[in-house]
């Protein structure tokens, strides 16, 4: 079986993406995936790697690629989406397992975990790029490699925010202690992981080069260095805090890679947005409103904001979403169903759209 997508199909959306990502593309990014478009022709010796399986070794990496081939071939890519592997399997935040914390999937999903509590001062984290899991994951890197010669682009793992795996090594509740108690220990603390971060990324984009661009679990594309980044803990304080332990490891971020988008996950870290958009390196903003929120026509003040600042948006979910968000702030859109807009600034992912 055949993935159904040419070299020719991925030059285009790879210029594509690289447009949007510095405003020049002059229409949003849309992205359909069509997850069951074509029949499976065969049974694969290894499962689809998940999070609940991601422990089990007992498969090659050429065997676990095998799987990820098979099931890439059920789909159908439309507009700008393109065949890729999304490598948050392993869980997020998994820079901390790289770095000595247990990874733990008993319960279906990735979570992590100290080898021991320490007390803030005593913890101490340094990337190993011979780790069980780094290497685990640079060598699916290549066995893609080989079996794709880059008609698949393979995502970085989600290796989390700097304070997110700060609060893996020391606890969520500690971590918040600290921030009142020990606040040049989270400082330095923060320091030495954004080092993990940095030596993490570049040893997996080191593997991943040859497929010619980057992806991670946004589903954005660029043949610049790129990332997601976020901060999960931040759903937690207020402004001040944000804005002494959190700001500047974004603005590094911002700095260090070439493109970023920052996912701003939940109406409790809405209250960050301001200090994120006084970030003139950070590209684009996704915003994730949660379960249970009302859809994304009910957002439009904070879309509006973003544009405002100068910045990308994304919007993730179904051909609704996107419509009650663009045809507000720009008008109708569509002529005959004609998918080009004037606007230049949203990128649209619809995955399993049918």
């Amino acid at each position: 079986m055949a993935i159904h997508f040419t070299m020719d199909q991925m030059k285009r959306c790879v210029e594509n993406h690289d447009l949007w990502w510095e405003g020049r593309l002059n229409r949003p990014l849309v992205k359909v995936t069509l997850s069951d478009a074509h029949e499976a022709d065969r049974i694969t010796k290894a499962p689809y790697l998940t999070q609940a399986n991601c422990t089990d070794f007992s498969y090659t990496p050429e065997e676990i690629v095998d799987a990820m081939d098979a099931e890439l071939s059920k789909q159908e890519y439309l507009g700008d989406a393109f065949p890729m592997i999304n490598m948050d399997s392993f869980g997020p935040g998994v820079l901390a397992a790289m770095c000595g914390a247990k990874l733990d999937n008993s319960s279906g999903r990735v979570w992590f975990f100290p080898d021991k509590e320490r007390e803030i001062q005593d913890i101490h984290v340094k990337y190993d790029p011979e780790n069980v899991w780094s290497k685990r994951i640079k060598a699916i890197y290549r066995a893609g490699l080989d079996r794709w010669n880059g008609i698949v682009k393979m995502g970085f793992p989600d290796l989390g925010g700097v304070l997110d795996v700060a609060a893996t090594f020391r606890g969520s509740e500690n971590l918040l202690i600290d921030m009142i108690d020990e606040p040049e220990e989270i400082i330095r603390l923060a320091g030495e992981i954004e080092i993990a971060w940095r030596e993490a990324y570049e040893d997996f984009r080191s593997v991943l080069a040859p497929q010619g661009a980057y992806t991670h679990w946004s589903g954005l594309m660029s043949t610049e260095t790129s990332y997601i980044v976020q901060c999960d803990v931040s759903y937690m304080i207020g402004k001040k805090m944000f804005d002494q332990f959190v700001l500047n490891t974004i603005r590094n971020d911002t700095k260090h890679l070439h493109h970023t988008i920052y996912h701003l996950d939940g109406v409790g870290e809405l209250n960050h947005l301001d200090s994120l958009l006084t970030l003139k390196d950070l590209n684009a903003v996704q915003w994730q409103f949660g379960d249970g929120k009302p859809g994304a026509g009910s957002w439009l003040d904070v879309y509006r904001k973003i544009l405002d600042a100068g910045k990308l948006i994304m919007i993730e979910g179904v051909p609704k979403d996107y419509m009650d968000v663009i045809t507000v702030l720009h008008g109708t859109p569509f002529v005959r169903h004609d998918m080009s807009v004037k606007d230049k600034s949203f990128a649209v992912q619809m995955i399993e759209a049918r």
